[in-house]
């Protein structure tokens, strides 16, 4: 028998290392520069810093949100990809703090894991700093946690915490919503970040080929594009544009996240045979046998947001996105409640 009464014991014989954590930290102050008006120190401190005072607004309303990438990560660790699921967290949050018409400021995130890899690890943040520019908002600090026992040794997970800001009379709310306002589809690129469980379930059932081709595209590249971000488009948007509400597809998809913007005295008709579901969610349908309804209820199958205007500034708000790079349609329009469900397809 070992005597181990006068051994020393550190943090790193429990699995945790200091020093790599510290290694990161120096890796990440050389990709995040902010140099963005408002922003106040580097990282390493306790708290990341903003001088909201700087912008000039009159009535500021901050707006913030949260969100995760759930298990589309485990796609990411699998295959070894890490590259863009960083970008994937900055999307989940931006995306639904515009649907109130909120400029996005700044972006904390939680990188979680068993063990710290650390070039894994920065190649994650690079994402998130590569999401944050695409948003013109900043990451302005962040937390890694190495815990082990509470994941296996390859995985992660992630948390993403974003803050912005808006003009408290120029907040889209969803209150002026009435009888034949008309609804936009904005397009996605795939399947954001919504449904992997669902999806892994079919992939593993199936046993399916990540390498086979769908769409001119592999399928892993597929499961693995990064959702877009609708930051800058929307905030030029609603310069030119009223918009009365803006829904961001995510989980619980068109059926659920639609009547989130609407009044309680409206419902929407939603018309589907104004666009082709994107072929990936068609094989994905066909693999999975999974009927229309529930493809609803838990994929954007093909639509990013859908926002809510005036039937008199439907086409010019169609003609604006068009011409800025998004695919744009007339996808419904708003209807009086009429006791059946909020979203009502035809």
């Amino acid at each position: 028998m070992t005597d181990n009464t006068n051994k020393e014991t550190s943090y790193k014989d429990a699995g945790v290392s200091i020093e790599k954590g510290d290694e990161l930290v120096s890796r990440l102050k050389k990709i995040v520069n902010n140099n963005q008006k408002g922003a106040i120190g580097k990282l390493g401190g306790f708290g990341g810093l903003f001088d909201l005072s700087e912008l000039g607004y009159k009535k500021p309303v901050l707006v913030s949100g949260t969100d995760g990438v759930g298990t589309k990560i485990k796609v990411a660790i699998e295959n070894d990809v890490h590259e863009t699921v960083g970008i994937d967290l900055v999307a989940m949050c931006v995306n639904d703090i515009i649907v109130q018409g909120a400029k996005p400021l700044f972006f904390l995130d939680y990188y979680a894991c068993s063990k710290l890899n650390v070039g894994t690890a920065e190649t994650v943040i690079k994402g998130i700093k590569t999401g944050c520019s695409i948003a013109d908002c900043i990451l302005i600090g962040g937390e890694t946690a190495e815990m082990p026992g509470m994941y296996k040794p390859k995985d992660y997970d992630l948390a993403g915490f974003c803050v912005g800001v808006v003009e408290k009379e120029k907040m889209i709310t969803g209150e002026d919503v009435i009888e034949d306002d008309v609804l936009i589809a904005v397009g996605s690129d795939g399947f954001h970040s919504n449904g992997y469980s669902l999806i892994r379930k079919i992939l593993k059932d199936t046993k399916a080929d990540l390498s086979q081709v769908i769409d001119e595209k592999k399928l892993l590249d597929h499961l693995l594009t990064p959702t877009r971000i609708y930051t800058k488009i929307i905030l030029d948007l609603i310069q030119k544009i009223e918009i009365k509400s803006i829904a961001h597809i995510t989980g619980g998809g068109i059926i659920e996240n639609i009547p989130r913007t609407m009044p309680k005295n409206m419902s929407v008709t939603i018309d589907t045979g104004t666009w082709n579901m994107p072929p990936i969610f068609n094989w994905l349908s066909e693999q999975g046998n999974i009927n229309q309804n529930e493809m609803f209820r838990t994929f954007n199958c093909g639509i990013g947001l859908v926002l809510c205007v005036n039937h008199k500034d439907a086409d010019e708000t169609i003609n604006f996105l068009s011409n800025n790079n998004e695919t744009a349609w007339k996808v419904g329009k708003v209807i009086e409640n009429n006791g059946r469900e909020k979203v009502q397809f035809k």
